[in-house]
C-alpha cells in the first residue's frame, strides 16, 4: 500500500492499453481531483483524471499530433495543485524536440511551470541520497551560458535555494558551495573574469546578509569528499557542470525538485528512453519514478 494516493492525468484508454500490453492487472478509477474521489492505494489500482489523446499513441514512436495533449496534461496537473486539490506534482520525462516541432515553445518542465504559475525565480535542484546539486542556468546552449550569469540572477537563485533547503529539507542556515564558471574558477582572471566581476561580488554581498556560502569553487574539485563535507548543496553554473557528477553517483535513484514554485514539483532524472517504451529493448528501471513519488510524499507530509 502506498503512503499517498497517486492520481495520473492521462488518457484512460492509453493507460488500459499499455497495462494490457505489459501484462499488468490494472483497475482504473475515474476521479476529478476533488476530495470526494475514491482513494486507490493498493497495488493494481490507479486513479486517473481524463485528458484525451489527439491521436493513437504507439510505444516508442513520436507523434507530433499529441504534443498539445502532453502540455494540456501538464497544465491540468499544475492547476490541480494550485487549486489545492492535489498536494504535489510528479512529472515524467518529455521529448522536448517533438513538442517544439509541433509549434510549441518548450525548453523544459522547469521553465514551463515557472511561466504557468507566475513564479519569478525557480531553481532546478537534483537530489540523491548523498548530494544536492542546483543550477544557476538550466536548459541553455553552452554558448549562451556566460551571458546569462549575472549578479541579480545569481542572488535570486541563492535566495531561492536557501528558502527551499530550509522549507523542504529542514536545513538550518544551509551551507552552499558555489562553483565558478571557468576552469579553476578563472584562476585569478587568467581563464576568465566572470568570477572576479560577477560571482565573487555577489557572494560577498550575500555573506554580509548572513548566508553561508563557499566559493567560487573550481568545479573540478567541488565534488570531492573534502569539499562536500559540511555542505548542504552545490550550485553549479550550468547543466552539464554539475549533473554528470550527480548522475554518475546515483543515476536511477536521483530526483529533480523545482525550488521557487508555489507548488511542489518533483521529477525523474532521466529521459524518455523511446527504445524501451512498451516493454521493448530490455527491462525498464523505474527506480527514479519510485524515488520521485516517495520524495513528493515525504516532502508533502513534512511541510503540511
Amino acid at each position: 500500500e502506498r503512503a499517498a494516493e497517486v492520481v495520473v492525468v492521462a488518457d484512460p484508454a492509453l493507460l488500459a492499453a499499455r497495462a494490457q500490453q505489459l501484462g499488468l492487472g490494472l483497475q482504473l478509477h475515474a476521479c476529478d481531483g476533488s476530495s470526494t474521489a475514491p482513494v486507490c492505494r493498493q497495488a493494481g489500482e490507479l486513479s486517473y483524471i481524463a485528458e484525451p489523446l489527439a491521436a493513437t499513441a504507439v510505444p516508442g514512436e513520436l507523434q507530433p499530433a499529441n504534443a498539445p495533449y502532453v502540455l494540456a496534461a501538464l497544465r491540468r496537473a499544475a492547476q490541480l495543485c494550485l487549486d489545492g486539490h492535489c498536494e504535489g506534482l510528479v512529472t515524467g520525462p518529455v521529448h522536448k524536440a517533438i513538442l517544439n516541432q509541433n509549434g510549441q515553445s518548450f525548453s523544459g518542465h522547469t521553465e514551463f511551470l515557472a511561466e504557468y504559475t507566475g513564479a519569478e525565480t525557480v531553481v532546478m535542484m537534483l537530489v540523491s541520497d548523498s548530494l544536492r546539486v542546483a543550477l544557476a542556468t538550466t536548459h541553455l546552449p553552452l554558448a549562451e551560458v556566460a551571458a546569462n550569469i549575472c549578479g541579480d540572477a545569481l542572488r535570486d537563485t541563492l535566495h531561492t535555494m536557501v528558502a527551499g533547503l530550509e522549507h523542504y529539507f529542514g536545513c538550518i542556515e544551509p551551507r552552499i558551495a558555489v562553483c565558478g564558471l571557468n576552469p579553476h574558477a578563472g584562476e585569478g582572471g587568467t581563464l576568465g573574469r566572470e568570477e572576479i566581476e560577477i560571482i565573487e561580488p555577489c557572494l560577498a554581498a550575500l555573506r554580509d546578509e548572513g548566508m553561508h556560502l563557499e566559493g567560487p569553487v573550481p568545479a573540478d574539485t567541488a565534488f570531492t569528499p573534502a569539499r562536500l563535507a559540511g555542505v548542504d548543496a552545490v550550485l553549479a553554473m550550468y547543466h552539464d557542470q554539475g549533473l554528470p557528477v550527480l548522475k554518475h553517483s546515483g543515476f536511477g535513484e536521483t530526483i529533480n525538485i523545482t525550488l521557487g514554485l508555489p507548488i511542489l514539483r518533483v521529477s525523474v532524472d532521466h529521459g524518455t528512453a523511446l527504445e524501451r517504451a512498451g516493454g521493448r529493448g530490455g527491462a525498464v528501471d523505474e527506480g527514479s519514478l519510485g524515488a520521485a513519488i516517495a520524495t513528493a510524499t515525504e516532502l508533502t507530509l513534512r511541510t503540511r
